[in-house]
């Protein structure tokens, strides 16, 4: 479920017209819904409440302030994986002891940070970070908390590019390395290794490799237990899937009835990554038509959003459903919608079915809500676009359109070039 809904033909975010707002703010701009946020990591929250875990949003999808502000008042914790993300979250109001930091290329200063603000523990990737981390900690006399990373080696069945979770992936430790780190912690002495991790991928839209890994984690922890080796949580990432085409990801109601009676047997304390599926559709981009085009093979709509506000189609070829704000009856044609960045692989979407929109008309981009702005950059020198969010009948400005002077920040001509 989502807030955004037509209104007498128009495009709403809960309670306030779309066109109205981009009269007011200029486009492109992606747009929040408030409520959506809220919904979605309720859903979360009640389907796994047999387990009770700590519901740690992955900022990485989309770390505005407000949206991070919003989830932190339910309740959230974050999953970060940078020292910038620590310190967006930390500004946000998250709680130390309610943020885990995954990554395979911590930084000594990055782990410095996280570990003066008394963070909740390190997803540890490898032997080497294991090792710094220990070092730092002695350093700075004090005790780190550490899960381990596990790589199960499991396919998610999911993008390539998005699957985190098989040994030919950078991510992780394998199951026999593990367990000896396990049966030798006690030589990191300023390490608590006290946790497993697992994270197998992205966008994933059924139970089953999910399911799948936790197998193997229960008979990972059985062989702990045989050792006398105790952890306390089990951090089982993220991964569920957003609806970018409806009815096409399972809702967290039935992935959690196939995970909490597993869950329950590993019998460890629960913490969960869920991001997309919280923000993914909270969000739309919003753009406006600057020209249709007809070479006499194909039709262009050209809009003044592009593969830099929007890079998710050209990166993963991904799919987001594309809607004009204004509905009409005018007879639909087939375009695909681009961008004016220079590089053919600057589309938005290809062969949709749209009215012949006529230049200023706008079109919202869904299911934009991760991974949109997250990933956004100054390609072609262009400036990244605001961000908006909706509550009720309210809209506020959550992050401001950047400017030249911001596309120029901290550059300089030196002496040397005449």
């Amino acid at each position: 479920m989502h807030h955004f809904h037509y209104k007498n033909q128009e495009l709403f975010c809960e309670g306030i017209s779309v066109a109205e707002i981009a009269r007011k703010v200029g486009t492109p701009f992606y747009l929040y819904s408030h409520q959506t946020l809220i919904d979605h990591f309720r859903k979360i929250k009640t389907a796994f409440a047999p387990v009770d875990p700590l519901i740690c949003f992955a900022m990485k999808a989309n770390g505005n302030l407000a949206v991070m502000r919003t989830l932190i008042r339910e309740g959230a914790g974050v999953d970060i994986v940078s020292g910038g993300e620590l310190r967006k979250a930390l500004k946000a109001g998250a709680d130390p002891q309610k943020i885990c930091y995954a990554s395979v290329g911590k930084t000594e200063s990055e782990i410095t940070l996280a570990l003066k603000s008394n963070i909740l523990f390190f997803n540890v990737e490898s032997i080497a970070e294991l090792c710094e981390i220990n070092r730092i900690a002695k350093k700075l006399n004090k005790k780190a908390r550490v899960a381990l990373r596990l790589n199960p080696d499991v396919n998610a069945v999911t993008h390539a590019a998005i699957t985190t979770g098989t040994l030919k992936n950078k991510f992780g430790i394998d199951l026999a390395t593990a367990k000896n780190i396990l049966l030798s912690r006690d030589r990191y002495s300023n390490l608590v290794i006290n946790g497993l991790h697992i994270h197998i991928g992205s966008q994933i839209t059924t139970s089953a490799p999910f399911l799948r890994a936790l197998k193997k984690v229960l008979i990972f922890k059985r062989s702990l237990d045989a050792k006398g080796i105790k952890v306390e949580y089990l951090d089982i990432g993220g991964g569920m899937a957003a609806d970018y085409v409806e009815g096409t990801a399972q809702p967290a109601d039935k992935i959690a009835k196939a995970l909490v009676p597993l869950l329950k047997k590993i019998g460890l304390k629960v913490i969960m990554e869920p991001g997309r599926f919280i923000v993914a559709n909270a969000g739309v981009f919003v753009t406006k038509v600057l020209y249709l085009k007809d070479n006499g093979v194909k039709k262009f709509l050209i809009v003044d959003g592009a593969m830099n506000d929007l890079i998710r189609p050209s990166l993963y070829d991904s799919f987001h459903e594309i809607l004009p704000v204004s509905r009409s009856a005018s007879k639909k044609i087939t375009v695909d919608v681009v961008g004016p960045v220079c590089e053919s692989g600057d589309y938005l979407g290809k062969d949709r079915k749209l009215p012949a929109l006529a230049p200023g008309s706008l079109i919202a981009v869904l299911t934009t809500g991760a991974y949109g702005y997250a990933m956004s950059s100054n390609y072609n020198a262009r400036c990244r676009s605001a961000e908006v969010m909706v509550s009720k009948n309210k809209f506020s400005v959550v992050k401001d359109r950047e400017a030249f002077v911001d596309l120029v920040r901290g550059e300089h001509i030196p002496g040397f070039i005449k």
